[in-house]
């Protein structure tokens, strides 16, 4: 099976990455909704997150708020760090599952499974894929995309990008690079092209 890693800076336009691979056959990973799942558990990674930034992060069940978590990790002095602590916390959960996931997946006979993880780098996921793509976009597209699908203001979507990596960092380490403009079919007649090119039929 070919393990495709998609990944990029938030508000790349990955969503839709993922569906046009879905398009082609091409079935999806989110390592986001595999986050979400191992928080929505409020097993032993909520507790570490807990001891880690205060019980304050804690909705009304015990389970850990997304927003809540954010607001205490994002536009501090001290990002860096608290963004450090909550990925060594976080991602030996993920890849756990994300590992589960591609043996099932294997073993179900699928030829390719497309990995769509923002932090695929920091979470060294990039050792379990065949391939690995950055998904680019110009900056203001970026932004307008979070405040839409997180529902903040542009203060705060502009604090989720400055706590990202730039393209130069995707740039010299992933073999592909999609440069998404928001034009869905050039960004499909991409991926199609990369498809064929790394020898994974098109449906």
């Amino acid at each position: 099976m070919k393990v495709i890693g998609l990944t990029g800076p938030s508000g790349a336009g990955k969503t839709l990455a993922a569906e046009i691979f879905a398009a082609f056959g091409v079935p999806t990973i989110d390592a986001d909704a595999v986050y979400h799942d191992i928080l929505a558990r409020g097993d032993d990674c909520t507790k570490e997150l807990a001891a880690a930034f205060g019980r304050e992060i804690l909705d009304k069940n015990g389970l850990v708020s997304r927003r809540a978590l954010a607001n205490t990790v994002f536009g501090k002095p001290d990002t860096p760090t608290l963004l450090h602590t909550l990925n060594t916390i976080t991602h030996k959960y993920v890849m756990s599952d994300i590992k589960k996931m591609l043996s099932s997946m294997a073993a179900a006979g699928i030829s390719a499974v497309l990995l769509d993880a923002p932090l695929l780098f920091e979470a060294n996921a990039q050792t379990l894929c065949d391939v690995v793509i950055a998904l680019l976009a110009p900056y203001s597209q970026r932004l307008s995309r979070i405040i839409e699908r997180d529902g903040i203001d542009e203060a705060a979507a502009a604090k989720r990008l400055a706590a990202g990596k730039d393209d130069a960092f995707y740039r010299s380490r992933c073999g592909y690079i999609l440069e998404n403009d928001g034009n869905k079919a050039a960004l499909t007649d991409k991926i199609k092209k990369l498809l064929m090119e790394t020898g994974v039929v098109v449906v």
